[in-house]
This record gives C-alpha cells, structure tokens and sequence, in this order.
C-alpha cells in the first residue's frame, strides 16, 4: 500500500511516566543519534502505575527538547477539563512558531485519572467527545487569528492570540476503538492509534477511512519491549505495562494509578503478549512493523515499555530503524 506521508518517520516515544525529564532528554538525543527520525510523548498528570513513579510537564520538556534535537515532535492532549483550550492553543503555537513544521499536536477526550485533580465533574464519553470537538474548532479558529467568545461544555471570552505560527499544527485525532476511529476522520488531520494485531489494526484504518479519513496521515503509537533476552523481555513488559492493557473504558474512567495497579493484580506474565509486542529478536519486531507501514502507517512512534532504554536506542538504531527507512 501507497505510504499516505511524503516521509516515512520511525519515532522514539519519550515515556514521562515511567522516566525523569532530564534522562527522557538524554534518550531523545540519543535516539536521533541512532537514527530514529521522529518523537512523541504523551501529556499526563499522573502515572498509569505507582511501579511507574513519573509524571513530567510534557510541554516545558518539549521546549527543551526541540531545542536540543532536530527532530519533529509530536503530543497527546486532552483539551477541555484540566487544560482550557486557548491555553493549548497558544502553547502549540508557540513551539510552531519557534520549530517551524517540527510538531504536531493529538487530541483526545482524556482520562480521569489526569483531569481530575480540577474537582470536576467526569463526563460521560458522548459529551467528552463533543467537549472535545468544541475545544478543537476553537484551537483553529484562534491559530486563524479570531478573536474567539464560546459558550457551550467550555467557555472563552474574546480570546486572541496574538503570538501564532507561520504554517499551524497539525491536529491529530487520538482513537482505541473503532468508533472514535470513524469519528476523527470527519474533523482531524490524520489519525493515531495505538499497536494492535494486524486484523484488528486494519479495522481500525478502515473506520477512519471511513469516517473521512482517506488520504489522511496515520500514525502508530507501538507498544513493544525489546530486552537482551525473552524472560527480561517479558517480564519487563510486565512490570511496568501490565495496568496499561485495559479496554478504554476502563483505563478512561478510573480515577487513580493505586486503582490500576489494582485492577491489574491478576494480570499474568504471558497475559501482556496479547496487548505488547514481546520479542529479543530484532527481526521479528522488523516484520512486525512492516505490517503496520503495509496498513498505510506513515509515523511509527516506538515505546520500548521495559526500562531497558538505551539498548533499545542503540539495537534498534543499529538492526531494526535502517531496515524500515531504506
């Protein structure tokens, strides 16, 4: 299948809840080293686990990593609760402005354990999809230079910005399940996802065609952990991905990393391979990947979710990212 970006990016995704911001630093410039062409972090108030223990500020990080690297960025962002979308839409600018055409922003409807620390109350999915479509056409409008007054699920009151880029971001619809897939097609820039078995990636692909999406770009968050061996593999992912495997719903709505933690007590070793792809063979996460880029992918961001950092930059640099760019 046709590559639906001019430029194929094979990323590292910089885990801020797992990781220190200064080492999340060092392991960006240490990936561009090794060749990897693109990053991405996600934009969290909290951990998904208490193994994890971390939980940067995404988007002070990104200023300083941008800076220190040449590569494109990218986040995941949920406008609309713990952010209010002008505040979003000004910090976006900002970095456009000052790393023209280097980054991108996604937009999701959030999870509960990251917003609420506002008190707030939690919407139900429906109406935090349309917060979310509110929050993104204001973010527009404001990139366009209105002035912006809205009052509906948030409220702006002549909001300006005065301060914009030449060539504004790319607004990337954040999608798990099918549904919102077919969603995001009709409003966003492209689509990203997270790595699922082939069959239920083309699914995914498919409804985001489907929806409007056709022609779009498409990027893939993939979840995977590479060690020295299978049983570090294994029980690396294990360790620190094990509360991450949850239906949406449920990783939506829970309110705490000790509640995750929970939930995932009886989660079993092998139980992760399903969710995480598992493997100390270099090769077979290529043929891997190559499935996700013959979907049409054109951004695979790569989350090495052990702790094993710097093997991973420096193996997949050396067997694994060469292969797939050519």
């Amino acid at each position: 299948m046709k590559q639906q970006d001019s430029t194929l990016r094979i990323g590292y995704h910089a885990s801020h809840e797992q990781f220190k911001p200064s080492e999340l630093l060092r392991f960006v410039q240490q990936a561009e080293q090794a060749g990897f062409n693109a990053s991405m972090s996600s934009d969290h108030f909290a951990p998904w686990s208490l193994d994890q223990g971390e939980s940067g500020f995404a988007w002070s990080w990104l200023g300083a990593a941008m800076q220190a690297t040449q590569l494109p960025f990218g986040i995941v962002n949920a406008p609309g609760q713990r952010y209010h979308p002008a505040i979003i839409a000004q910090a976006a600018a900002t970095l456009a402005e000052m790393f023209p055409e280097r980054f991108w922003v996604a937009m999701g409807s959030g999870q509960y354990i990251n917003e609420q620390i506002t008190g707030e109350h939690w919407p139900v999915k429906q109406d935090r999809n349309d917060r979310l479509k509110e929050c993104v056409d204001i973010i527009r409008a404001l990139w366009d230079g209105e002035t912006v007054t809205h009052h509906g699920l948030v409220t702006v009151e002549e909001a300006k910005l005065w301060t914009r880029a030449k060539i504004a971001p790319k607004i990337i619809g954040a999608a798990i399940t099918e549904e919102t897939a077919e969603w995001v097609g009709s409003w966003a820039d492209g689509m990203i996802t997270v790595s699922k078995p082939p069959k239920e990636l083309k699914k995914m692909v498919d409804a985001f065609h489907r929806g409007g999406g056709e022609g779009k770009p498409m990027y893939l968050k993939v979840q995977l952990s590479y060690a020295k061996d299978e049983k570090e593999a294994l029980q690396g992912a294990h360790e620190q991905w094990r509360s991450n495997i949850f239906p949406s719903a449920v990783l939506s709505d829970l309110r705490t990393a000790k509640q995750l933690e929970q939930a995932a007590m009886f989660v079993r070793e092998e139980d992760l391979r399903a969710h995480v792809r598992i493997s100390s063979d270099p090769n077979q996460h290529v043929e891997w990947l190559q499935q996700d880029l013959d979907l049409g992918f054109s951004q695979l961001i790569l989350h090495n979710v052990n702790l094993q950092q710097e093997r991973f930059i420096e193996v997949f640099g050396d067997k694994v990212v060469p292969q797939l760019l050519g």
